[in-house]
């Protein structure tokens, strides 16, 4: 997926730094097919959103998305603002902040939203975290909402590999991204884990021409009617299927 204009034109903006590290994950992320998996419009919140590549992107391929981006490096959400600041100019719907969740005890913001957004976050943070996230996400969801998971899966073993020791370096030596305990699972690990948060789930591997183990989770919490009783719901492929990997 090619970045959009203007997106490439507030990169322009930012320390090179950033530039280089946003061009290189766009290069290295499976941002068209994470993208495909929101909702064309309604509210889109992305927890953990960096520099905003992925918020912008979403915003900036349609006009009815309002994203909210949040994360907790005030430095990285710097450089978002002037990426939503561009997205805006350009008819987009951005806004992000500094946060570290939601009012009260949650580790999410309130909704209801149509989609969440979470790619790769969770692997920085404990397992019982990992858990209180998603499972507070997908009690925020609107009905029919889609909670979008992009994390490395467990295989192929030589791109587990690669991936691992990208973010030892990063995280313990480079010290670029924060977290210093990595908590990794498999696709179909956290697959249960949205499951138990009642939702339907299905895991697509999208790792084909890319050096890391790229899966995409994606959860949808049923509808309801009007009526207020339970809708049916589109038909979800079942686990692992289709998978894009190449071995």
């Amino acid at each position: 997926m090619s970045l959009h204009p203007e997106l490439v034109r507030a990169m322009a903006g930012l320390p090179r730094g950033v530039r280089w590290h946003m061009a290189g994950r766009a290069r290295s992320f499976p941002l068209q097919a994470l993208c495909a998996e929101v909702p064309a419009e309604g509210r889109v919140l992305e927890i953990g959103c960096g520099h905003a590549l992925v918020s912008a992107s979403l915003a900036l391929q349609s006009a009815g998305r309002q994203v909210v981006g949040y994360d907790i490096d005030a430095a990285k959400i710097r450089s978002a603002e002037q990426v939503a600041e561009a997205v805006t100019a350009a008819g987009g719907n951005l806004a992000v902040s500094v946060s570290t969740g939601g009012d009260g005890d949650s580790p999410v913001p309130a909704g209801p939203w149509d989609a969440v957004v979470i790619a790769d976050v969770l692997y920085l943070l404990s397992p019982a975290d990992q858990e209180a996230i998603l499972t507070a996400s997908a009690a925020e969801l609107a009905p029919g909402g889609v909670l979008v998971l992009k994390e490395l899966d467990d295989h192929p073993a030589p791109k587990v590999a690669f991936a691992r020791a990208e973010e030892v370096l990063a995280t313990r030596v480079l010290r670029i991204t924060a977290g210093s305990h990595l908590h990794w699972r498999s696709a179909d690990d956290w697959a249960t884990v949205l499951e138990r948060a009642g939702l339907k789930v299905s895991v697509r591997r999208v790792h084909r021409g890319y050096p890391y183990p790229h899966a995409l989770i994606v959860g949808r919490r049923p509808g309801i009617v009007e009526s207020g009783q339970r809708a049916a719901v589109e038909p979800v492929p079942g686990r692992g299927e289709p998978v894009d990997g190449d071995g």
